[in-house]
C-alpha cells in the first residue's frame, strides 16, 4: 500500500509539472551526446555533455548525491532535471522515473534522457523524431552492448550513453568503451569518455560548449556542499580541449592531497622554496626573510604555508614536512614563467 501511494504521489506530481511546464522548456534544441554514470564503490554519480550550443551546463546536465544523475537533451524539457532527480529522491529506479517521466510529456518523440539512480540502475531514451544519428547505450552485466533503437527505453546498470545529431553510432560506442576500460575516480572516466566520444565523430554540426557535474557527498570546498566537481565551457572553438584544461586546474586548487602523491621537503626542495619565497618582486610580497639554507625549519614552514594560501593552493596546505608534488611542479612552474618575462 505504501509504495502504492508514492507511486501516486509521484504520477500526481508528474502530471501537475507537465500541465504547468512553461513554453520556454519544450522548445530548446540541444543536439549532443552526454554520459552518466556511477561510481558503486564511492557514491560519485555525475554527467559530462558537449553540444553545438551554447553554456550547456544549466540545461542538460542534472546530479544529486546519493540520488543519480539525468542528462536531457535534444528538444529539451528541462523540467525533466528536477523532476527526475525528485522520482528518484522519492524511490523510483532510474528505469521507473524515466518511464514516468516521458509518458507525462506530450513531446516526448522529439526528447533524449539518460538516467542513473543511487543504485547504478541506468535507463535511456531516444526519441523517434530525434534527428539522425541519434540512438543510446547502456552498461550491462555481459559483454553485449545494449543499444537502443528510436522510440524504445533501454535499461542497463552502471552508466548510460546516448547523442543525437551525431556523426555516427561510433560516438557513443566510444563513450561507452572508454569508460569501461578507463581506470581512475568517476570524473577522470567521465572526461576521458567525452574526449572519446568527440574524436569518434561527435556532434555532425561541430563543437560550441561543455560540461562536467560530479557530485559526492560533503565533497565541496569546505566540505558544506556536494559539489565535488561543476566545470562549465560556455562558447568555445575546442569545449572539449578546453574543459579538460579547467578539469585539471580544478583537481589542483579543489582537490585534497593523494597520500601517495606527497614527498618529503628534502633540503635541495626547502632550499628551492626559500629562494622563491625571498624573491620579493615576484609577488610584491616577502614571504621569507630567513636564511637560504635548506632548513626546514618553524619559520620556513610558516612561509610555505602563508604562500601557498596567497596561491589559492588552500585545501593542500600541510601542517607536517611534506608537500603535493603536484603544488611543487606548479610552484615551479609558475616561477620559471616569471624568471623568463621579468
Amino acid at each position: 500500500m505504501k509504495k502504492f501511494l508514492i507511486s501516486l504521489i509521484i504520477f500526481s506530481t508528474s502530471i501537475f509539472y507537465i500541465l504547468n511546464l512553461p513554453k520556454k522548456y519544450s522548445s530548446k534544441l540541444v543536439s549532443t551526446f552526454s554520459i552518466v554514470a556511477i561510481d558503486t564503490l564511492n557514491g560519485d554519480v555525475g554527467v559530462a555533455v558537449q553540444s553545438k550550443f551554447p553554456n550547456v551546463r544549466p540545461v542538460v546536465p542534472w546530479a544529486e548525491a546519493g540520488v543519480g544523475a539525468i542528462a536531457t537533451q535534444s528538444f529539451v524539457n528541462v523540467s525533466f532535471g528536477k523532476r527526475g532527480l525528485t522520482l528518484m529522491r522519492e524511490g523510483a529506479t532510474a528505469h521507473e522515473a524515466l518511464k514516468i517521466l516521458i509518458n507525462s510529456d506530450a513531446g516526448r518523440h522529439s526528447r533524449q534522457v539518460g538516467i542513473i539512480d543511487s543504485k547504478g540502475n541506468s535507463a535511456s531514451w531516444t526519441g523517434a523524431e530525434c534527428f539522425d544519428w541519434a540512438g543510446g547505450l547502456v552498461g550491462t552485466n555481459s559483454a553485449i552492448n545494449n543499444f537502443g533503437r528510436k522510440g524504445e527505453i533501454i535499461i542497463g546498470k552502471g552508466f548510460a550513453a546516448q547523442g543525437n545529431i551525431l556523426v555516427g553510432r561510433e560516438t557513443v560506442e566510444a563513450l561507452a568503451n572508454t569508460f569501461r576500460n578507463t581506470k581512475g575516480s568517476l570524473a577522470d572516466r567521465l572526461l576521458a569518455s567525452l574526449i572519446a566520444g568527440g574524436k569518434a565523430g561527435g556532434d555532425r554540426r561541430g563543437e560550441q560548449s561543455a560540461a562536467l557535474l560530479v557530485k559526492r557527498a560533503g565533497a565541496g570546498y569546505d566540505n558544506t556542499t556536494d559539489d565535488l566537481v561543476d566545470i562549465s565551457v560556455y562558447d568555445h572553438q575546442k569545449p572539449l580541449q578546453e574543459l579538460e584544461r579547467l578539469y585539471n586546474i580544478h583537481k589542483l586548487f579543489f582537490f585534497k592531497s593523494d597520500p601517495n602523491n606527497l614527498i618529503d621537503v628534502s633540503p635541495t626542495v626547502c632550499k628551492e622554496l626559500q629562494s622563491i619565497m625571498s624573491d620579493k618582486n615576484y609577488k610584491g610580497f616577502l614571504f621569507y626573510s630567513g636564511p637560504i639554507d635548506g632548513n626546514f625549519s618553524q619559520l620556513t614552514k610558516k612561509a610555505l604555508q602563508d604562500f601557498m594560501g596567497w596561491e589559492n593552493y588552500d585545501v593542500r596546505i600541510r601542517q607536517d614536512n611534506k608537500i603535493d608534488k603536484d603544488v611543487l611542479a606548479d610552484i615551479r612552474i609558475q616561477y620559471k614563467n616569471y624568471s623568463v618575462n621579468k
